[in-house]
């Protein structure tokens, strides 16, 4: 049986390229995740996301997914991957983070979390056990243990009691996964979550008893919420310290371009964001040289390429004063370019830094990148 975790290279540092193997096809690590909430990346065709973006691997969302189209639609069709006629690795989140931002409308027990739907307003509960019979029935590659995020900032106390409940919840998501086989004849992993808020000895506590539960990957949740990015590099690297090494380290929702960059230096192997959609949807780019805003009158004329060190079809066709008219004119062509663009200059960007740790200079090189990603153009 072939390894899920194969590290190819590690450099000087923490940073490491490295390969995932699961039944939908190999990942190249580190890797970007786009996210498919609700079984679609916004405004991007599948095909598109694998012909033009290169997306290896992409996200769905427990909570949504379960909400609409709910669970016998998901079954009937076969899961997921045929659902939204993906045939890649897909990762689902465990439901716990949407839980944690329907704060005025959820109820915290031992138990689990009962939450009032965003759709409808009808009472669901989801348990440890209930999240891992979801992401069954969702069927993908890799799904994540039932965890509870805290805000930025909270109590000490708060987040210790957060992260115990986590741990013991973890416990339940362990058990039922063993006494509950895959749905569709392919594997599953399933993934925990550290915790711990900014406080070193909650989060060292946390990745130490992450370790141990012996899983075939982990993942670093609770950060990229309000936190400094300082506070984020901080504890990424503590709780990378402690995580196997040889096995893959998933930052859950990072983050721009140079957080990303910053967190591959400190170990990590994968990460997701809805930035890159977000923020196109909203007429910024990130490319090489910088940070654009397509509405800015400085693009009215401007007929040069939308990006000349782009890798996706739209930065050759179009110019960046059409995708400047577009955005003025509210038309929806324009939300669609951008979120193509912006993807396929993450999963570039993640490309370059894999590149750069085979050459064995990736340190020198982010240093190098990092202040020219950040400006604005």
């Amino acid at each position: 049986m072939q390894k899920f975790f194969n590290i190819e290279k590690t450099t000087g540092g923490k940073a490491r390229a490295g390969e995932l193997t699961t039944d939908h096809g190999k990942i190249q690590t580190p890797i970007f995740m786009p996210v498919g909430t609700v079984a679609s990346v916004k405004t991007v065709h599948q095909r598109e996301l694998k012909e033009d973006i290169k997306a290896q691997i992409i996200l769905g969302n427990t909570y949504h997914l379960y909400l609409r189209p709910g669970m016998e639609t998901m079954q009937a069709a076969g899961g997921l991957h045929k659902f939204m006629n993906w045939d890649l690795p897909i990762l689902t989140d465990s439901g716990g983070f949407q839980v944690f931002s329907l704060a005025s409308s959820r109820k915290m027990s031992e138990e689990g979390a009962r939450f009032k739907s965003h759709i409808d307003g009808s009472y669901h509960m989801f348990s440890p056990e209930k999240s891992m019979e979801i992401q069954r029935q969702i069927g993908a590659d890799i799904f994540m243990a039932f965890d509870e995020c805290v805000a930025y900032p909270c109590e000490y106390n708060q987040a210790k009691t957060s992260m115990e409940l986590t741990h013991r919840w973890l416990k339940r998501c362990i058990e039922w996964t063993e006494n509950n086989p895959e749905l569709y004849g392919y594997k599953q992993r399933l993934f925990p979550i550290v915790q711990g808020s900014t406080f070193s000895d909650l989060r060292k506590i946390s990745a130490e008893v992450i370790a141990e539960a012996g899983a075939e990957g982990n993942a670093i949740g609770g950060l990229s919420v309000g936190e400094p990015e300082e506070e984020m590099y901080r504890i990424t690297d503590e709780v990378t310290d402690i995580l196997p090494k040889e096995k893959p380290r998933y930052l859950m929702g990072v983050g721009t371009p140079w957080n990303i960059l910053e967190s591959i230096g400190l170990g990590i192997d994968m990460m997701d964001c809805v930035m890159p959609t977000r923020n196109a949807r909203n007429a910024m780019l990130f490319t090489w040289k910088g940070v654009m805003n397509m509405k800015n009158e400085k693009w009215k004329k401007d007929f040069s390429p939308l990006d000349e060190f782009g890798t996706s079809f739209v930065d050759r066709e179009y110019s960046k004063a059409y995708l400047r008219h577009l955005f003025v004119s509210k038309e929806y062509l324009a939300k669609q370019i951008a979120s193509i663009h912006n993807l396929a200059f993450y999963l570039d960007l993640v490309k370059a830094a894999r590149e750069h740790i085979l050459a064995g200079d990736f340190y020198e090189w982010k240093n190098s990148v990092v202040p020219v990603l950040r400006q604005r153009l």
